[in-house]
């Protein structure tokens, strides 16, 4: 029983809500879809861009820059995660701040969510989204103003566990952070410190697979419940509460944001659960990671199974009091100057 509870809470992160809510729209907390949950810097100029993956889907980035930096060729950074959200909420947040400190930084929506193509809409892959790091490398590569052998990349949450899969593949990557990360296939699959049984996942698989028969004959790829909840209940898990208080309040709510208004697909999970990722996070060394996580984040396990998994160099960094969305937006907890001396010594 206890191993059902755990996966019916991860699959409330990775496939949607298992309340059983329909994918309503939700009322605009914003003004217009060019809401950003942040203000940018006046020492900063953003510029939206596209670029096109390897497999040839088109890419939508925000492109920041420092203003009155003297270099010719800056040292770049790309930016994506958490796990549904879009480039508007963390990644900007992250990319806005990382700019003010002299890096050229491009925060990117994934494949087939937010402002990035790819149909159908609201689908999720351990290949493509790794595949998206290394084409917001290409793209940063090619910038004018933009040292290429000084590239490195953040991934927050669900796009932590990516980020690490793309450097261990891509070695102009030279350095890696992660903040509150997530292994999204693993969860996917074991459900969350992996109690899931072979019975528990063999039953989800069957029902993604008579999922797919109904979307082969409607011709609509049918999506799963809500990734949030209009309302809470009150008696959710702290980590379920904390996620609402960020993607369903105006503290992070964003209309385009899976996370805040909408819900993967029924049969998201068919790539997730079958294709691991980080089977060569050794592969990573000589290059230098960065894992930051939160004190009392649930998702903490993730980081220091990561720590322990990968080689030298190599570091972990846990902050005091602070909860997994702690890291998506709070200033006072989020370590940039930390960030930005990890980087500064290791993109040379």
């Amino acid at each position: 029983m206890k191993s059902i509870k755990l996966l019916a809470m991860a699959a409330v992160f990775v496939f949607g809500q298992s309340d059983g809510q329909k994918n309503s729209k939700s009322e605009k907390m914003n003004d217009t879809k060019q809401h950003y949950t942040f203000h940018l810097s006046d020492q900063v100029t953003r510029q939206k861009v596209t670029f096109k993956n390897r497999y040839g889907i088109i890419l939508s980035g925000d492109l920041y820059l420092p203003k009155n930096i003297s270099r010719e060729k800056l040292p770049a950074l790309a930016i994506s995660g958490p796990f549904g959200a879009v480039k508007e909420q963390s990644s900007g947040l992250y990319a806005n701040e990382m700019a003010q400190k002299g890096f050229a930084v491009i925060a990117f929506d994934p494949s087939y969510t937010g402002e990035s193509g790819g149909e159908p809409r609201n689908i999720a892959s351990s290949d493509i989204n790794t595949e998206d790091f290394s084409a917001a490398v290409d793209f940063l590569g090619l910038q004018k103003n933009v040292d290429r052998s000084k590239i490195g990349i953040i991934g927050i949450c669900g796009f932590g566990g990516f980020a690490l899969n793309a450097t261990a593949v891509d070695k102009r990557v030279k350095a890696v952070a992660t903040t509150s990360m997530y292994d999204i296939p693993r969860v996917a699959s074991k459900g969350y410190y992996d109690k899931v049984t072979l019975e528990e996942r063999t039953k989800t698989l069957e029902q993604m697979s008579q999922q797919r028969w109904k979307d082969a004959e409607t011709g609509v790829t049918a999506p799963g419940p809500r990734s949030n909840a209009e309302k809470l209940k009150g008696d959710e898990p702290q980590f379920v509460k904390d996620y609402f208080d960020y993607y369903r309040t105006p503290r992070g709510f964003h209309e385009r944001s899976i996370n805040s208004n909408g819900a993967w697909k029924a049969t998201s999970g068919f790539s997730l659960m079958n294709m691991p990722i980080l089977t060569y996070i050794k592969e990573i060394s000589p290059r230098p990671v960065l894992i930051i996580a939160g004190e009392n984040a649930h998702s903490r396990y993730f980081s220091e199974d990561i720590y322990k998994a990968a080689s030298e160099p190599k570091e972990l960094m846990i902050i005091p009091n602070a909860v997994h969305v702690d890291l998506y937006d709070r200033l006072d907890k989020i370590p940039f100057d930390k960030l930005q001396r990890f980087f500064n010594e290791n993109l040379k």
